[in-house]
């Protein structure tokens, strides 16, 4: 499923947001996950807003941007993101995102609901009478007339004036991370996997994304993820994914840049890339710390007889394959790619 080629459900001249959820893509119903691509145009602020049931998390593809949260009480938190940094923001807490480069800024946010439900702050203040705003804030009640009449821009608008980034907003914030600046966990010649989860970032709740990167001769080996659904986007390249079902059914499928997928939890799967170049995917979870079995190392576990009876083999196939002690989880392709079926 193309998330870029989704019809938009927002957009003016500030910027887009385009959504995968529940509503434009059913497989999702049942899953906590979803999401979105949100685009803005300099000068463009994603206006302060909050999520009914959803933590967000969203890695920057490129731009740079300001993003300010008011958590709880009166703590507040601002930040600048860019590109390979990303931002969580907890469910119900109110933020922002300001487009403050010379840019276009590019996210790609997940959820953990399959169709986030939020409030917009312009919405929210025209719901209580001007009476109530007015003791709210201990002014004339008619202070807040013009906002009955007011033509709201929606969810993108656009400043008249330059934001003035804080010094505070260069400073180590919790709800920021740098994931493709970090060493990656998983590093091989094939590739490498950067791992925004909860061991290397605590505040995370609910989800975790993996910076995939696989080269033009690797292949992310089958595997599958225990208690966890895996939904990818397509950053770069082209790819070929192979999906297991309950029965024996299999699909697979090639991607390119834009795409997503849905992988539920504990189906095998495989990712190898098929183009010229490398591939780079942003893979989210509905889990802070997802585990992984792969094939490699799975078999390891059991005797070659076992393995031998539970195939139905004549000959000792298994007893041939290397012991690998640790999963590499990307692994060169040391054969041709299969032809497309």
């Amino acid at each position: 499923m193309s998330l870029t080629n989704q019809q938009p459900e927002f957009e003016n001249e500030g910027g887009t947001i385009q959504s995968l959820d529940s509503t434009n893509w059913p497989l999702l119903n049942g899953q906590k996950l979803s999401l979105r691509r949100l685009l803005l145009n300099p000068s463009a602020v994603r206006e302060p807003h909050w999520h009914v049931d959803a933590n967000e998390l969203a890695y920057c593809v490129s731009g740079e941007a300001l993003v300010t949260l008011f958590v709880n009480g009166s703590k507040t938190d601002s930040f600048t993101v860019t590109a390979g940094q990303m931002y969580f923001v907890p469910g119900g807490a109110l933020h922002s995102i300001d487009n403050v480069g010379t840019t276009v800024a590019e996210f790609i946010v997940g959820f953990t609901d399959a169709n986030p439900q939020e409030f917009g702050i312009a919405d929210s203040f025209t719901a209580f009478s001007d009476a109530v705003l007015g003791n709210t804030y201990s002014v004339p009640a008619d202070t807040f007339t013009p906002l009955r009449t007011a033509t709201r821009p929606g969810k993108i608008s656009v400043r008249t004036q330059p934001t003035e980034v804080p010094h505070s907003a260069l400073r180590t914030s919790q709800y920021r991370f740098d994931v493709d600046a970090m060493t990656p966990p998983v590093n091989s010649p094939s590739g490498s996997a950067r791992t925004a989860r909860k061991q290397f970032w605590p505040i995370l709740e609910g989800i975790s994304m993996y910076s995939l990167d696989v080269t033009d001769d690797g292949m992310r080996e089958p595997h599958w993820h225990p208690v966890t659904t895996e939904m990818g986007y397509v950053h770069k390249g082209r790819a070929r994914m192979t999906i297991l079902n309950p029965g024996g059914a299999v699909d697979t499928y090639e991607l390119e840049a834009g795409d997503v997928y849905i992988v539920p939890s504990a189906y095998p799967h495989h990712i190898e890339d098929i183009g010229d170049d490398d591939i780079h995917f942003c893979i989210f979870f509905d889990n802070v710390m997802p585990q992984d079995i792969g094939y490699r190392a799975a078999i390891g576990g059991w005797a070659p007889e076992v393995l031998q009876a539970a195939f139905g083999l004549d000959t000792d196939v298994f007893a041939s394959l290397p012991f690998t002690a640790q999963d590499p989880l990307i692994v060169p392709r040391v054969n041709p790619v299969d032809p497309a079926s």
